[in-house]
């Protein structure tokens, strides 16, 4: 969402590079394209002038001057001041002491109320939680019925003890506010210890919308109200937020479609004139894309800094710790990496969640944006399709993997021979790098150069010399030209029926370079 104002920043900050000092006018001139960064992107003019006044006011102070680098100073005060207006610290929910901890959202209608009920109740639960939903909303049609999708979905009850309408032309006949009361006891009768109430919405703020919420607010006496926000609903976003701020007195902002391709500038602006935190974002349609917000994390996302943190919990949170125990196991006794183990490493990943978000919360990510926005999703797919049509022996053992071999893949995995071949070459150049991490050396170093405190495979006692010299041949011409013939028949011997030929042909085992105890699967 954020990717134009990325871009304008981080062109404003490559033009302060090399400088040794800042003058008041490249201070100035710096100023002025961030204002106009933060203007086009929709951020409100009140926000942007207190925003360029401070990063002005601390760029010409001594911070700048005494630095050593003032354009990584620059850079530090924009994203100080950027963290600033998005609530400076991360805000969590006030969880109550005793009895169910009771959440209200709130917020126009096709915010994504329902949807984000669902997405913040599987958040809950995977944090150890039991949520129940409260179906409040009874005037939008099919909204009770859509958060019993959600809540199924997220695997959450749902308190619904009212249909709701079908139809815009029904009237309502139920009474939303005595539906959350209901909720609330209900939740504290089955030992719920989070309930959240789903209340309806309108296409614009009007007094009965929020006389409703008030009423339902009263009634329930929630410990946190969430006002659900469109983060690409423009200008607007400002005056809608005061004007629930004023109505309901929300305690936290939630943002959602934050993967849209707005502006959405004016959603960062809403902490900034409420006073109150944005305290998550939903970032997608599934139930699981929803996140807390750390105004740190995305200040320095907006400024391609990365989100490292961010990449770091989601794979502690999808990782299996077993499976990484058995490959650092694997990895410290140096034994081969395996098409086993790049399958079992490939879907791991691909608990993470998509591919492009991951890569795109690494440091530097918007310089490759293009690349990242053309890469393939269904690629991992294909190598997934590939690597399952192999054998268990093959592997283990890609080394036997010959022509016909790879003709046989790529029928059953539906790709070309060509791709079967790509894979094959990408794997074996991950091996070669596993094996010197493992002999602790660090790949492209000059000399194979080892790592320190490491020694080096097969020893640290050097070889003989003698035995390193190349055995010369006989002094016979015919005797020489027998021990060629020989040397070329076990070397073709040893490649296998790679092209189809000589498939009967015995060859020397040794060479296969199979793991320890493989030979059982070859009748051996």
């Amino acid at each position: 969402m954020f990717n134009s104002l990325s871009d304008r920043l981080s062109a404003t900050f490559q033009n302060l590079r090399g400088k040794g000092r800042l003058s008041e006018a490249d201070i100035d001139a710096t100023v002025r394209e961030i204002r106009r960064a933060l203007l086009d992107a929709d951020v409100a003019v009140p926000v942007v002038r207190e925003f360029t006044a401070h990063v002005k006011e601390r760029a010409l102070g001594a911070e700048v001057s005494e630095a050593l680098n003032p354009s990584q100073q620059i850079v530090k005060i924009v994203n100080e001041e950027l963290q600033s207006i998005l609530g400076g610290q991360t805000r969590r929910i006030n969880m109550a002491k005793t009895g169910p901890t009771i959440i209200m959202l709130a917020g126009l209608q096709g915010a994504g109320k329902t949807t984000l009920a669902g997405k913040l109740s599987h958040w809950l639960k995977k944090q150890g939680h039991t949520p129940m939903l409260v179906a409040s909303d009874l005037q939008r049609p099919n909204a009770v019925n859509q958060l019993q999708v959600v809540g199924s979905r997220a695997g959450v009850p749902v308190f619904a003890p009212h249909p709701g309408v079908n139809s815009e032309f029904e009237e309502v006949t139920g009474d939303p506010v005595q539906v959350a009361r209901d909720g609330v006891a209900e939740a504290r009768a089955k030992l719920h210890d989070v309930v959240i109430v789903d209340t309806a919405g309108r296409l614009g703020v009007d007094a009965e919308l929020m006389q409703q919420a008030r009423d339902i607010r009263d009634a329930i006496n929630p410990h946190e109200v969430l006002f659900v926000i469109d983060a690409m609903i423009g200008q607007d976003a400002v005056n809608t937020a005061n004007a629930f701020n004023e109505g309901v007195d929300f305690t936290g902002v939630v943002l959602s479609k934050l993967d849209g391709d707005a502006r959405g500038g004016a959603a960062l602006s809403v902490a900034s004139v409420t006073g109150k935190p944005i305290m998550f974002a939903s970032t997608g349609e599934n139930v699981t894309d929803f996140e807390q917000f750390h105004p740190d994390r995305m200040a320095s996302r907006i400024l391609d800094m990365g989100d490292v943190l961010s990449l770091i919990e989601q794979a502690e949170q999808t990782w299996d710790k077993a499976e990484a125990d058995r490959m650092a196991q694997k990895f410290a006794d140096r034994e081969d990496f395996t098409f086993e183990d790049f399958l079992a490493q490939m879907q791991q990943i691909r608990k993470m969640g998509s591919m492009k978000k991951l890569l795109m919360m690494m440091p530097g990510a918007a310089q490759m944006r293009q690349q990242l926005e053309q890469f393939d999703e269904k690629e991992i797919d294909r190598v997934e399709a590939i690597v399952r049509s192999m054998t268990p022996h093959e592997r283990v053992a890609p080394k036997i993997i010959n022509g016909s071999r790879r003709a046989r893949i790529a029928r059953g995995s539906g790709v070309t021979v060509s791709e079967v071949n790509q894979l094959m070459e990408r794997f074996a150049q991950a091996q070669k790098m596993m094996k010197k991490l493992a002999n602790g050396q660090m790949p492209g170093m000059p000399g194979g150069m080892q790592m320190p405190g490491m020694a080096a495979a097969g020893g640290s006692k050097k070889k003989n010399s003698k035995n390193n010299k190349k055995k010369k041949g006989s002094g016979n011409p015919a005797k020489r030209a027998q021990q060629e013939q020989a040397a070329q028949q076990k070397a073709q011997a040893a490649r296998g029926a790679s092209f189809g030929q000589q498939q009967n042909q015995d060859f020397d085992m040794s060479d296969m370079n199979l793991p320890k105890g493989f030979e059982k699967f070859l009748g051996n």
